[in-house]
């Protein structure tokens, strides 16, 4: 089959063809060895011609290990040979309690691809592929894979999924029956099983950045007012007589700032009676009572308007109003374990733009009123349920108690985002990602317990977005350089690669690239990844689903390798039209509501199909007979 070596041209070697039984097909991709002396070098045919095959060079066996890259090309009188099992082992790997099976070998059939699992899941990791390639069934075959591989106990793992579609439930419910140590935890922003947990991030453990985030901050004062508001949330959380007094301290200076302004007399009063109707103490309402010198007078009638414009009570209202400042309560340090709700919060930031420095600052107030819409927003809507303000609770508790379930340890987390807003999820997904990269730093035995964060449909988070104009880094960026040193993980996946920061990317080493064909994607990829050869891009555009081109530090070369389906699947399949269009299934069964604690089914919904096609055939008739003209008329 293999002749001699006619001529080698940079990285290429071209060999006489002599001729073979075998189908020239079944060539393509199969690696072969050059030996000369102690040189052994690994290349793979690319292309065959009837009079000679094209051979791209990979690198060199050296003592039996193989090594990427060539230092010296091969000899023209070097012997060509197919690699033995041997030397395809040392290529492919083996199932040991160090690896585990990926997939199938598509070039050589008898053989597995086993990367090792530190090469493999302590470097930052990309899936990429088209909508239908086998994204999620290629991940879930892999993570059922690790957790089935009977050389380990993946024990300590912590594989936490950002699910965008609740895809992955029905793939992971049932690690159980892998190994009864193996637990698998459903959190969700919707309640729909027994065995459903609700999204919980207690407030205390949000930053300023947290917060900017979350109320979707673009400027820089809208910062210095969210953590403004949170000093005062703290301080007004303790509810102690000091906590009034810095409140009427801030009412009474935003008071005495509007008396002694240049306004009218009118706007002045109008200006008081809102900070009043909107921050207002036991000690500044409209009903309080102010004693004068034998009368009193309520705090209303303190701003009546006498005939020569002024108010008629202002020396009184002036000297009550002055007792309540006290500068010594501007040393008051935020309580460190104060908790707070987000209606405390709300509260919080309307006595931030009375105070002092906000106050009739007209740019502050605007950008202000923006973090008040975006609060009271979330409050009347489900987001609020997700943020809790009852207790405080330390990172390493809220960890403990993300990763455990029913007092036991969880191996998958799937923390299910379907039903939010691109905005609210990604919000969310960034502030998980910021507490357990905290935690991951501050832990004292560096990288003892890793994470993995799979972000699936991760185009949707891993943007270019503002955080580091406003924040001076953006979470991804900063995990994706600095986690693997800490223990915590990216999983990008993703069928929009041109989408994600290219700063993630450039920081990930191993890849898994199922059939891409959108040009633009396709483009990205090659310019990201230096390495990746030309023969790599062509192959992944013409791959199969459940297959794909795995390459970077946990492969010795680049592979095909063949996934097998998942067992159970994930929710990711298409929808099967024809199979319910032609199917007279109960549509209601679908449509279900709780009755006098009963499940009861609204059977009125479904209609069947002889009544609508009926309707549908009455209506063509009448839209027929008024459209169209009376001709003989």
């Amino acid at each position: 089959m293999f002749g001699k070596i006619l001529y080698i041209s940079d990285n290429i070697c071209y060999i006489e063809n002599k001729g073979s039984d075998e189908v020239k097909g079944d060539l393509l991709n199969l690696h072969l060895i050059f030996e000369h002396d102690d040189q052994k070098l690994l290349g793979e045919i690319v292309e065959i011609r009837d009079d000679r095959i094209e051979v791209r060079f990979l690198g060199e066996f050296v003592n039996g290990h193989y090594n990427n890259g060539i230092l010296r090309k091969a000899s023209l009188d070097s012997k060509v040979r197919v690699i033995n099992t041997e030397e395809l082992l040392e290529l492919v790997g083996q199932e040991t309690n160090k690896s585990f099976i990926l997939g199938r070998s598509a070039t050589y059939k008898d053989f597995n691809v086993c990367p090792d699992i530190n090469e493999l899941f302590a470097n930052h990791m990309c899936i990429f592929g088209n909508s239908g390639s086998g994204k999620s069934c290629g991940v879930s075959r892999v993570v059922q894979n690790i957790l089935s591989n009977k050389n380990s106990l993946a024990y300590n793992a912590n594989l936490i999924f950002f699910d965008s579609f609740g895809e992955y439930k029905n793939a992971f419910k049932s690690i159980n029956t892998i190994n009864s140590y193996y637990n698998y935890k459903f959190v969700t922003s919707r309640l729909r099983d027994p065995e459903d947990t609700q999204i919980n991030i207690p407030l205390n453990l949000l930053k300023v950045d947290d917060f900017g985030i979350l109320l979707q901050a673009d400027k820089h004062s809208q910062l210095t007012i969210i953590q403004r508001a949170l000093k005062y949330a703290k301080i007004f959380a303790i509810n102690t007589p000091e906590a009034d007094k810095y409140k009427n301290n801030i009412i009474a200076k935003a008071l005495i700032t509007i008396l002694y302004s240049q306004s009218t007399t009118r706007q002045k009063k109008d200006d008081i009676f809102t900070i009043i109707d909107t921050c207002h103490t036991k000690e500044f309402n409209f009903d309080s009572v102010i004693p004068g010198l034998g009368y009193t007078r309520s705090f209303s009638e303190c701003f009546a308007i006498d005939s020569h414009g002024h108010f008629g009570e202002e020396v009184l209202i002036t000297e009550y109003i002055l007792k309540y400042i006290d500068e010594s309560l501007n040393e008051i340090i935020e309580p460190e374990n104060a908790v707070f709700t987000l209606q405390g919060l709300a509260k919080a930031l309307d006595f931030t733009l009375i105070s002092e420095g906000f106050n009739q600052n007209k740019n502050m107030h605007d950008d202000a009123q923006l973090l008040k819409v975006r609060l009271n927003t979330i409050l009347h809507s489900n987001m609020k349920d997700f943020f809790t303000g009852d207790k405080y609770v330390t990172p390493a508790q809220f960890i403990t108690n993300l990763v455990s379930l029913n007092n036991k340890k969880a191996q998958i987390i799937n923390i299910n985002l379907e039903n939010l807003d691109d905005s609210y999820a990604k919000s969310l997904v960034k502030i998980y990602s910021r507490i357990i990269f905290d935690f991951a730093k501050e832990n004292a035995n560096r990288a003892t317990v890793p994470f993995h964060l799979f972000l699936e449909e991760a185009h949707r988070y891993v943007q270019h977005d503002n955080d580091v104009f406003l924040l001076g880094y953006n979470i991804f960026d900063r995990v994706a350089k600095e986690g693997r040193k800490y223990g915590v993980i990216l999983d990008i996946i993703s069928q929009r690669p041109v989408e994600i920061s290219d700063t993630v990317i450039a920081q990930c080493s191993n890849f898994l690239i199922f059939k891409m064909t959108h040009p633009k994607d396709i483009k990205y990829i090659e310019e990201m990844l230096p390495n990746i050869s030309a023969d790599v891009i062509e192959k992944m555009k013409i791959l199969q689903p459940g297959t794909c081109v795995a390459f970077g530090t946990a492969f010795k070369i680049p592979m095909i390798c063949k996934l097998e389906m998942p067992n159970p699947r994930p929710y990711s399949a298409s929808c099967d039209v024809s199979s319910y269009w032609d199917s007279k299934t109960n549509l209601a069964d679908e449509f279900k509501e709780e009755e006098n604690g009963e499940q009861t089914v609204k059977s009125e919904i479904f209609v069947e199909p002889e009544v609508i096609n009926k309707e549908i055939s009455n209506q063509i008739d009448e839209d027929v007979s008024t459209s169209i003209p009376n001709i003989g008329s």
